[in-house]
């Protein structure tokens, strides 16, 4: 298939069974990812690293909680990208109410602490890049009205600019500031300067979009939530019309323009950072009925490849953004 890079992640665990070195370290783990990664190399393919894919060790998680404890940062500190001639990517992050605000504000400080204390060794020795991988939606507004082109900023800030605005210019967007007030952690000014600018690229994850549209009645001082912070409500219809076709799971309704229009926006609002595609794809669930034959009749997956990859090559051809590589998504065990 000519393809020439691999990407996986390093389960935290399989290296430090107790989350620490104090706990010890499993030498088979290690010499397992250096097997895979010297086989890689022995075949012309690039290994692309994960080293944080929601595998925090139920150690750290039973000790003081994982990322809703400070004492995350001390022991993700500890993760160099050691063991890797590749490129790096320290976080894999998403949207989710579980983890909250305090999840978000210090997996934010682990890639700059990471970055910090590994980037001389990294890109001396290994000759290798560290960034962060991020998903985001795309989002269109629901009508023309520009309300609902200010919901669209709303949503994106709450999304993907609650991690690329302090990764870029040292602090959370504006919006959420105004809207979410003293809930939104704080960065002091040494913080700031720490995490500005820490990332060498940006692993930038895409899979569908949503209409978005104003929404005040959303705001509850009373109860707020991640959720309704924004007052911005998604969808995905417009005059009973599905922004497209939803395929495999629930959430994922294939837009391929979306691909295109995230990627010209993270240019210019994020001075257009390297970026490398590091997820996109559609899920399925699993039909054991299938004949391998009938398996391989995969029409909506090649339909699904082939219209992201065109908006994709047309973002290269724009010069939309500075794109280094793209992955398809196949499994998410570490």
């Amino acid at each position: 298939m000519n393809w020439d890079a691999y990407r996986f992640s390093i389960s935290w665990s399989r290296i430090l069974p107790k989350g620490k070195l104090s706990g010890g370290v499993n030498i088979e783990g290690i010499q397992y990812y250096n097997n895979l990664i010297n086989e890689l190399i022995a075949n012309d393919q690039q290994p692309f690293v994960t080293l944080f894919h929601w595998d925090v060790p139920q150690a750290l998680e039973d000790e003081y909680g994982g990322f809703l404890s400070p004492e995350i940062l001390h022991h993700r500190r500890l993760w160099r990208p050691g063991i890797t001639t590749s490129t790096c990517s320290l976080f894999r992050l998403a949207k989710s109410q579980l983890h909250g605000r305090r999840f978000r504000h210090r997996a934010i400080f682990g890639v700059a602490q990471s970055t910090s204390c590994s980037c001389s060794w990294c890109e001396g020795f290994q000759g290798g890049l560290i960034g962060i991988k991020l998903v985001s939606h795309w989002y269109e507004p629901l009508t023309s009205d520009k309300l609902d082109r200010d919901a669209q900023g709303r949503a994106l800030d709450f999304m993907f600019g609650w991690f690329m605005e302090p990764l870029t210019n040292g602090d959370y967007p504006q919006t959420m500031r105004s809207l979410v007030g003293n809930r939104l952690p704080k960065f002091s000014k040494e913080q700031s300067k720490l995490i500005n600018q820490s990332f060498d690229f940006l692993g930038l994850n895409y899979y569908t979009t949503y209409y978005v549209s104003n929404a005040p009645y959303l705001r509850n001082d009373s109860q707020p939530s991640i959720q309704t912070d924004s007052i911005a409500k998604l969808s995905t219809q417009r005059d009973g019309m599905d922004i497209g076709p939803r395929f495999g799971a629930d959430w994922l309704y294939v837009y391929p323009r979306g691909f295109r229009d995230l990627l010209l926006y993270t240019k210019t609002k994020y001075n257009n950072p390297i970026i490398y595609i590091t997820e996109n794809g559609i899920a399925e669930k699993n039909d054991p009925s299938l004949s391998l034959e009938e398996a391989l009749m995969d029409t909506y997956r090649i339909d699904f490849c082939y219209r992201h990859l065109y908006y994709l090559q047309n973002a290269i051809k724009q010069q939309l953004g500075d794109l280094c590589g793209a992955f398809i998504q196949v499994r998410g065990a570490s």
